[in-house]
């Protein structure tokens, strides 16, 4: 017999009584019935009850097992009895009389149970993530992440991709983040960077001939954390195809990641149609460029409803140049005390309120009601509801000022007014496109044209493009997002060095600046480079939307925390001596 198993804690079956068998596992609860021990015993695949009575040679030792004990059973497989049998486990028909026991590794103490689903707080859970790990959640939330990685990669293979690694050590270059610097033992003083992306070396793949390109490929950022993103690493299925329109990049990925979806997402639906909407719409509509479109609320611009009104606050914000007035629609909502509770929330939010109307049956016809309402007189109230196509009962909030400004809130206006009324359907996968993104912004308070998105994004019509006004160039550049994330982003590149320090130069950097900087890249698109592009879909989120996740830790095996510090392991740590002195670096004391 095997010296640890001859099955898993997931393999026996009825088939299998009388036979004798080994398992190896941890003790993951023991259960005392007077004189009978039981104990679930669990593997990385399942969990086999096993039991010792008095009869037992062993029983001795096994009253000795405490949770997490790591362990060796040698055993007979018993039938259960017909009314212990456990349906909601593989092994549930059967139990493993113990005959022979030999614990492989003892457990101290534990700080965080295996067992059950108590919460514990962050740094617990971090620090002792070896344990954690084995909490079945996670496991699963784990094997979900391999599943989807290994069907991504058979997928690109299947579209005809060939997976390539670029370099990890490579140079520092300003992709929007900060980089990871390493310095270098061989050359004091310079230092090489951890890639933010495989960006420049896919690019350079494509003018070296190799015609699709993709990698499951981790990226290193510097970043402030959120919810969910990851303050160092994450890891991406990076994609680049040559000769190719936009149109021909969402029609080799779309079939990846919508199987992907409908293998992994249950019994949630996937949605077949993904509309490609513009960033200026989706931004007008939802307040963000990543919509969430199981939330049917689309918003929209009501300000001439208020231009010269008796709402004084909106007709003399509509004087200044660059403002409008957007409604929000509330199907459903039409009762004062949603609407005092949507205020409540612009107020944690750090608004004073939102402007509200709601429409009631007053017999003699639909009236609206609220103090904006009162404000503006029934003709203005009545033309916003057909606006709207609003009815009795519903209502609508109104923000107004700079879009910029407010637009970030409208969006979590949105949101929470479509949670608040049910409005989104739970079960779904809803994904969009999100295109013509604007290459260059103007800073408001320096009137300084820099880019707004991806620098290298081929300008929509080329270098004629760029002869006009900065702030209406579209670029070639897009993003998808799937119920609130933007899980990928995208472009055509810009390949022509002509029209690349063209931009450039419209964003202050001159010519020189731009040789310096991406020497390599600029260099290559001298020697005949394709037409070419692709994109990049994060991993982590994408199994976090299908773990019904918040938190991207919960589908990464070794997160940091909130600070950026893995508290398992230690990092960051103080070097020694030895190793600044072989590096010929000095550490300054913080401030």
């Amino acid at each position: 017999m095997h010296a640890y198993r001859s099955h898993t804690c997931a393999d026996l079956r009825k088939s299998d009584v009388g036979e004798e068998v080994r398992l190896s596992g941890w003790v993951h609860r023991v259960r005392d019935h007077g004189g009978v021990l039981f104990i679930d015993l669990r593997d990385h695949y399942g969990i086999t009850q096993v039991l010792a009575d008095e009869d037992s040679p062993v029983f001795a030792e096994v009253e000795k097992l405490r949770a997490e004990w790591c362990i060796r059973i040698d055993g007979r497989v018993l039938a259960r009895d017909e009314a212990l049998v456990n349906p909601k486990l593989p092994t549930g028909e059967i139990e493993v009389f113990i005959t022979d026991l030999q614990v492989l590794g003892a457990a101290g103490e534990l700080p965080l149970q295996v067992f059950g689903d108590q919460e514990y707080p962050e740094e617990t859970r971090l620090r002792y993530r070896f344990l954690d790990l084995r909490r079945d959640k996670l496991q699963q939330n784990m094997k979900l992440r391999s599943d989807v990685i290994a069907s991504m990669r058979k997928r690109m293979w299947a579209q005809g991709f060939r997976e390539y690694q670029t370099p990890i050590i490579t140079a520092s270059s300003p992709e929007g983040a900060r980089d990871f610097l390493v310095p270098s033992r061989l050359h004091p003083g310079k230092f090489y960077a951890l890639p933010q992306a495989p960006q420049q070396f896919k690019q350079l793949m494509m003018v070296a001939g190799f015609d699709r390109y993709f990698q499951i490929a981790p990226c290193f950022r510097d970043e402030d954390p959120r919810a969910d993103r990851s303050p160092t690493d994450f890891y991406q299925l990076d994609m680049e195809m040559s000769f190719v329109t936009q149109q021909d990049v969402f029609d080799a990925i779309e079939p990846v990641l919508r199987g992907v979806f409908e293998e992994f997402g249950g019994s949630r639906k996937v949605d077949r149609d993904w509309p490609q909407i513009s960033y200026a719409d989706a931004a007008l509509w939802y307040g963000t460029d990543k919509p969430d479109l199981r939330n049917p609320i689309r918003m929209q611009v009501v300000s001439e409803h208020f231009r010269g009104s008796g709402f004084a606050i909106f007709a003399k914000l509509l004087e200044q140049e660059g403002t409008e007035i957007r409604a929000i629609p509330a199907p459903g909502g039409g009762s004062r005390k949603f609407c005092d509770r949507m205020n409540a929330f612009a107020q944690k939010e750090g608004l004073p309120g939102m402007g509200y109307i709601f429409w009631r049956d007053q017999g003699a016809g639909i009236e609206g009601a609220g103090p904006l309402a009162k404000n503006i007189g029934p003709e203005r109230t009545e033309a916003i509801r057909e606006q709207l196509g609003l009815g009795v009962g519903d209502a609508a909030f109104f923000l107004g000022g700079r879009p910029k400004a407010f637009e970030p809130f409208a969006g979590r206006a949105r949101d929470e007014i479509g949670r608040e009324l049910g409005l989104i359907d739970e079960d779904r996968f809803a994904f969009a496109w999100i295109v013509d993104f604007p290459i260059f912004q103007r800073d408001e308070e320096t009137g300084r044209i820099d880019f707004d998105h991806n620098p290298f994004s081929m300008p929509q019509g080329g270098l004629a493009a760029l002869e006009g006004d900065p702030l209406a160039v579209r670029g070639l550049q897009y993003d998808l997002a799937c119920n609130g994330y933007e899980i990928l982003s995208g472009a055509i590149r810009n390949h022509k060095p002509e029209i690349m320090f063209r931009a450039f130069e419209i964003a202050g950097y001159p010519e020189e600046e731009v040789r310096k900087r991406f020497g390599g890249m600029v260099n290559a698109f001298q020697y005949g480079a394709p037409p070419h592009g692709g994109c990049a879909a994060g991993i982590d989120r994408i199994v976090m939307l299908l773990a019904d996740e918040v938190n991207i830790r919960e589908v990464i095996m070794f997160p940091m925390n909130q600070r950026a510090e893995d508290l398992m392991m230690g990092a960051p740590s103080e070097p020694t001596g030895e190793q600044l002195r072989e590096l010929r670096l000095r550490v300054l004391p913080p401030e």
